[in-house]
């Protein structure tokens, strides 16, 4: 098993998952490289964030959107015959139950009232596996804006269902040809776009990435996650509090969510990458899209292709915040392999009845593999983020299974 540094003693909340310091930086990672064309709008961005989340009027419409429009509280679930299996017990939080099956609709719909409240009517997004594609033409037709959702044209191939439904939304989808046409060259295409529609468009980035303040407002509206988790593990665990907390890295959006509801606790916290895609377990310090942070380069510097069979992890870097919590020890991020995430998949669709996400699937793999040797002590109990439901793989699943 691969990992980035060894465990360490938790570090305190203000250190970790507070508000970044000064031009958006996290410990040495973050900031804003963005062209001169786009330092204006972040600016813009950053100020109508920090405005619109000290209002009580804008918290309280989007906590009313994400309840009777998302479904939220999102329930956790005991997973009575894995937990058997592995010695350990395991319990899921399920955004895969959310309105258009995934986490991404919790920051979506922050960041269209936010576009709303800054006089904006279109919202750009990129788009790897399409749940936040989804989620952006959802959010969209929800509140009466338009979108344009930049994808790579072999994400498109690969998650055709998604496709039609952002289609069946309103959603323009634009492919993108360039590069390995996955999620790395459809983020470079929308911000490409942002530069020559900032006027009246908003870019509502999909994970914890790009130029200051998206890591920080996306993990933000995705901190729903961990609060929720952290109130319903108080409830149900007899400590109070889960000895692990999981969940998988791409970008890593759900897994910082995840995180900020524990951070100030002994929970241990782990980030699951896939092999092909690990930015915090072996990348290097560079800039992409806006941010500093971890990313796979070559010996020039360049930055290499990733790949993992599930399209949200196909990124070849880490948010800076993620980076960050690496570096201070306060979480450790390791990999799991295409055909671990597939197993793992089968044997949670076999044991629980549920079909997840294949990038869900990789912070499953690590749980089972880890139970396996020891890693995750017999009787541990673990919180893991169920970020996404299935349906959207099962095309890729059929070829393999």
């Amino acid at each position: 098993m691969r990992e980035a540094l060894p465990w360490r003693e938790p570090v305190p909340l203000d250190a970790t998952m507070g508000e970044p310091r000064a031009r958006g930086r996290f410990g040495e990672y973050g900031g804003r490289y963005a062209p001169e064309s786009l330092v204006e709008a972040c600016r813009e961005v950053d100020e109508a964030f920090r405005e619109a989340w000290a209002d009580p009027g804008f918290r309280g419409a989007l906590a009313r959107l994400l309840a009777v429009h998302v479904g939220r509280p999102t329930p956790l679930t005991p997973v009575h015959r894995l937990s058997e299996a592995l010695g350990v017990q395991l319990y899921l939080k399920r955004e895969d139950l959310t309105h258009t099956g995934s986490h991404k609709i919790n920051n979506v719909l922050g960041q269209a009232l936010l576009a709303i409240r800054m006089g904006r009517r279109r919202l750009i997004a990129e788009t790897g596996a399409g749940q936040h594609g989804v989620a952006t033409a959802t959010a969209a037709a929800l509140l009466g804006l338009e979108a344009t959702v930049f994808m790579g044209e072999r994400d498109i191939e690969r998650q055709a269902l998604n496709v039609f439904r952002m289609r069946m939304l309103g959603a323009e989808v634009v492919p993108v040809t360039t590069g390995s046409r996955t999620l790395k060259d459809a983020t470079s295409e929308a911000m490409r776009h942002w530069v020559g529609a900032t006027g009246d468009s908003h870019y509502c980035i999909g994970s914890v990435v790009g130029p200051d303040p998206y890591p920080w407002m996306v993990r933000e509206f995705q901190r729903i996650i961990g609060d929720e988790a952290r109130g319903q593990c108080a409830a149900e665990l007899r400590t109070g509090v889960p000895d692990y907390v999981v969940a998988c890295v791409g970008g890593g959006s759900n897994a910082a969510g995840t995180f900020a509801g524990f951070a100030d606790t002994p929970a241990r916290l782990v980030g699951v990458e896939a092999e092909g895609g690990a930015g915090a377990a072996r990348g290097r310090l560079g800039v992409l899209h806006g941010c500093r942070s971890l990313f796979l380069q070559d010996d020039d510097g360049q930055i290499t292709q990733a790949h993992s069979i599930a399209a949200g992890l196909d990124y070849p870097g880490v948010g800076p915040e993620h980076a960050h919590l690496r570096d201070l020890g306060r979480a450790r991020y390791v990999t799991v392999t295409d055909d671990e995430a597939v197993g793992a998949a089968v044997r949670l669709a076999r044991t629980e009845g549920i079909v997840p996400a294949l990038e869900s699937a990789h912070a499953l793999a690590w749980v089972i593999r880890a139970a396996g040797d020891g890693d995750l002590p017999a009787g541990s109990t673990v919180l893991m983020t169920l970020s996404g439901r299935g349906d959207k793989d099962v095309s890729t699943l059929k070829e393999l299974l």
